[in-house]
């Protein structure tokens, strides 16, 4: 009998121990997990951390052994083509671009495959649209049957463009720019664009209308120009070291593609909608030691348009931006206007921005037509020399195309800025308009330092603005209620 009571002890103290220890557990994964929620910026860690890397077979696929010639002049697509099918037949590997120019027209990747330029390697990109077959694609936030991006993934994995060559897309405002409709581009009276009646505004009707993406067939007639590197619906991809000059339009555009990183960049290219990086229905997202130098936002972070966002509805979120450059632009890091299916988790830290011709750092754009919940958006680290207009601005009645007002009162809420260093802020250190129904809430600047702006603020209907240790024109701000 006491044989079996020792036993019975011995279980129960060994039963009691396990469910200690995975208590223990238990309560030290909420800890984490709990530290995680409250600090982003361990959110953002996690999130880093999770994203996958590519990797790549060794075999490499020289584009000349497919009878590439690099002579500047020569239409080499089908060499790449081969050298791509052929590269991912055999279980992937490196599509490799040796030193010299190459003409192409679009270059069309497969799974576990990674083009790589040399060095001195330049992919010159045709200037005739007929080289740019009709796939599904999108423009300016709208699904649509339109010409191929310059380079172009679609439903593929493990995927990367590397190198340290260049992707030249040779536009200018004698060819693709002048498509914009725009003055300084070298439009005149007659010449036909993507303004023209039954060309960008026929896309959006149609996309209200909710006629199906496979009708609605653009391309050739319609001057809806074509984005640069485009991966749609892909999962892990790499863009990284290249140069990119030159963009027709958008020129990195990740839609529907989760765990991406861009690293090492440098984008030069004043075209018109020149973006540098439009993240658009996309998570997972990693933006990292790039250079901006664009002739629109150097980083916009989209999430579709009007009724062909809230069709597909899928948020873009977990985008994060580290240690870049940005020069000439409309804003540093935007978020916006093509939003409605809603933004969240973006995360800013350490980069540099300045230039006269930089309108603003950090910038969300929507209206009642747009719509959209914009939410959790934290700034960290950023040293701004020179920006136009504002230092920050969240704005809920954007407005370039005309009328732009409907019935979906945009959400813009918990935005956090802190150890921001600023030379010269513009007008406005801040400048945020919200609805009565709808104010713009919860903005939070801490430790950031602003030498000069011509005005403190313009806020309309905005809610729980704190200024913590912040100092504009060298005198502290007080918080707005």
């Amino acid at each position: 009998m006491s044989v079996k009571m020792s036993i019975i002890s011995k279980m129960i103290l060994f039963l009691t121990t396990i469910s200690v220890l995975v208590t223990s557990c238990a309560e030290k994964n909420t800890v984490v997990s709990s530290s995680a929620q409250n600090n982003p910026w361990k959110k953002m860690d996690l999130v880093v951390k999770s994203i996958p890397e590519t990797k790549f077979s060794n075999k490499i696929y020289n584009i000349n052994d497919f009878g590439a010639i690099a002579d500047g002049k020569t239409l080499n697509t089908m060499a790449f083509q081969k050298a791509i099918k052929e590269c991912a037949a055999n279980g992937g590997g490196q599509v490799f671009v040796p030193n010299g120019k190459y003409l192409t027209g679009a270059i069309h990747l497969e799974s576990n495959v990674n083009l790589h330029l040399d060095d001195n390697a330049e992919i010159l990109f045709s200037l005739s649209p007929k080289d740019y077959p009709i796939v599904h694609t999108s423009w300016e936030g709208t699904e649509v049957m339109n010409y191929s991006p310059l380079i172009y993934a679609k439903n593929k994995t493990n995927i990367a463009v590397t190198g340290k060559g260049t992707l030249n897309g040779q536009a200018d405002s004698t060819n693709w720019w002048i498509w914009s409709g725009g003055k300084n581009y070298g439009w005149k009276k007659g010449i036909p664009s993507q303004n023209d009646p039954n060309n960008r505004e026929v896309l959006v009707d149609m996309a209200e209308k909710g006629i199906p993406v496979s009708e609605r067939v653009f391309g050739d007639g319609r001057y809806l120009r074509p984005n640069f590197i485009e991966f749609f619906e892909c999962n892990t991809a790499l863009i990284k070291d290249v140069k990119i000059i030159n963009s027709p339009f958008w020129i990195l555009h990740p839609i529907k593609t989760n765990n991406m990183i861009i690293d090492g960049v440098t984008v030069n290219s004043h075209g018109p909608n020149n973006d540098g990086c439009d993240p658009e229905y996309s998570q997972n997202i990693l933006i990292k030691n790039c250079t901006f130098n664009t002739g629109d936002d150097c980083i916009a972070i989209k999430a579709g348009r009007d009724g062909d966002g809230r069709r597909v509805a899928i948020p873009s979120k977990n985008i994060i931006v580290q240690n870049c450059k940005m020069i000439d632009g409309h804003g540093g890091v935007v978020i916006g206007s093509e939003i409605s299916a809603g933004v969240n988790n973006v995360f800013v830290e350490n980069c540099v921005m300045d230039s006269p011709n930089l309108d603003r750092a950090i910038r969300i754009k929507t209206n009642s037509k747009r719509g959209g919940v914009i939410e959790d958006i934290f700034v960290r680290n950023l040293e701004v020399g020179t920006v136009k207009e504002c230092v920050l601005k969240l704005n809920m009645f954007y407005n370039v195309y005309g009328s732009q007002t409907g019935n979906f009162i945009p959400t813009i809420r918990n935005v956090s800025l802190e150890n921001v260093n600023v030379k010269n802020g513009g007008k406005y250190s801040v400048w945020a308009e919200g609805y009565k129904e709808s104010p713009v809430e919860n903005i939070t600047l801490t430790n950031v330092k602003i030498q000069k702006v011509d005005s403190l603020y313009l806020l309309k209907n905005v809610k729980n603005i704190k200024f913590i240790d912040s100092y504009v024109n060298n005198k502290k701000v007080e918080s707005v209620k």
